[in-house]
This record gives structure tokens, sequence and C-alpha cells, in this order.
């Protein structure tokens, strides 16, 4: 900035909610949540996004799996056709992340100031405050048991009524973390790392996890392809496999199948 002329580039603040190792939510989709809520389908708010009606279900699986809650109802076509319409939890989250970024800008236009020649940015004090992960699925749920080794330590977190996935940490991450029954934390899988059994039975695998649910979609890309469990309680699952593997296992919408994946592939992040 030239000395004795203002700066014609106003601070913008942008809120990104995340944890480590996760996809993040920021401002575009919390304004994907909004246009598909103003649309009434999530076919007509991808469109109008300008994205694809793949990428806005799997950005608004991310937020409900981060959130813990489902952020829209959606109902499937009939007589009254289909559409979607925003949870109470959806408008509270819509509310709350405007209301943070206001509050951000504000907060950073007051110490813009206090920086100004110190090659410092306002915005560089924030970059701490909040984590993304590249991790495809994240889910919020509650510790509710924890059993201890020598080394390790087999944390259960309960992410629906329905379901408890199993992580194995260390003994120090448990300390550091300051992990404990009844504590809310956030447990990040990779697709990679899930694989897909078909049917209600869990398979007979040495696996700790074994996640019943049913698929909700399947999508198809060369050879790879990438499979989401509805596995209740708004709750999703996705998994990365092969597009064989989906024509060998009979996968397709609506069937049954299990999500399989080690307790040694889950990470634990906290608030």
């Amino acid at each position: 900035m030239t000395k004795g002329k203002p700066s014609s580039r106003a601070i913008e603040a942008s809120i990104t909610f995340g944890r480590d190792d996760a996809a993040s939510i920021g401002r575009d989709r919390i304004r994907l949540l909004q246009t598909v809520a103003r649309a009434g389908s999530i076919t007509a708010g991808a469109k109008a996004a300008g994205i694809t009606y793949k990428a806005a279900w799997d950005a608004l699986d991310a937020m409900a799996n981060l959130f813990g809650q489902p952020l829209l109802e959606t109902r499937v076509g009939g007589r009254a056709g289909g559409g979607a319409q925003l949870t109470a939890t959806g408008l509270k989250v819509i509310e709350a992340y405007d209301k943070l970024e206001a509050e951000m800008a504000r907060a950073l236009r007051s110490v813009e100031p206090d920086l100004a020649g110190s090659g410092v940015k306002p915005i560089d004090l924030m970059s701490g405050f909040f984590m993304r992960t590249s991790a495809r699925n994240a889910l919020r749920g509650t510790i509710t048991g924890m059993d201890s080794g020598a080394l390790a330590c087999e944390v259960a977190v309960e992410v629906s009524p329905e379901t408890t996935i199993y992580a194995l940490v260390t003994k120090s991450s448990v300390e550091e973390l300051g992990l404990c029954v009844g504590r809310s934390a956030i447990v990040l899988v990779k697709a990679p790392f899930v694989m897909i059994a078909p049917g209600a039975t869990p398979p007979a695998v040495s696996a700790r996890n074994c996640i019943r649910g049913t698929v909700r979609r399947c999508e198809l890309s060369g050879v790879n392809a990438e499979v989401v469990l509805d596995i209740g309680g708004g709750k999703t699952l996705a998994a990365s496999i092969t597009a064989r593997s989906v024509e060998a296992l009979e996968l397709a919408e609506g069937r049954a199948a299990c999500a399989v994946f080690d307790a040694a592939h889950v990470i634990i992040a906290i608030d």
C-alpha cells in the first residue's frame, strides 16, 4: 500500500468449516445449500450453482456428515413431485455462517491498521482457526467407549443411533486430544480405505468396522467407481472401488450393502 493513499481493496472474510484431514465446507457449499433450498430441488439447485448433480450431492453429504444432522429434507417424485427443503438445522447453519462471516470481516477490518507495513495480512491471523481435510468421509459423533491397551486405545464413536465407528489411536493421541467418553468428535475415513460387501449381513472379515447401509448412489468413471451408502440418521459413507467390482457385486441404488474398513484407518479430530 502506498503511504497516504487508501487501499481500493476491501478485506473480505471467508469462513471454512472443516476438520484435520476432511473436505472443507466454505462459502461455496453454504451458497449451494441456499440455492437448493430456493430452487426447491437438488437438480435445479445444482444447475443454478453451475455444478453437476453429483457434485451437489457430494457437497450436501459432506455437510450432513460434518454437522451431524441432515441439512435438507428430500422427497421422491410422485403426485406432488420431488423436491428439497431446509431442515431446522440447515437454517441454523446458514444463519450461523452468515453471522460468523460478518463478525470476522469486522474483526479483520479493526486490526488492519495495526498490521500496516508489517508484511502480515489480517487473514493470516486466522489460518490456524480452521482445519481442512482430504478425507472423503467426515462424520460427527459422540465418544461412547474407550478400550485402552499398553500402546493403543480403541475409541468408539456413535455417529447415529444405528451406527458406531471404531478408531484405533495411540495412547499419546488420546492424551493430546483429551479424548473421553461423552466428548464430541469427528471420525475421518478416506474413501479408498472403505470396502463394500453386498447384502445386509456383515461378512466374516477381521476389519473392526462393518457398517450396514443402503446404496444411495453408484457413480462409474472409467475403471473407477464411487459408491455412497446411506447408513441412517442422515449420514452417508463413500467408498472408492473399481467399476469391475460394482458389476461383480451387482451394486445398485436401493440395494443393501455393508461398508467395511479397519479401525487403524480411522482418524479422530476434535473441536
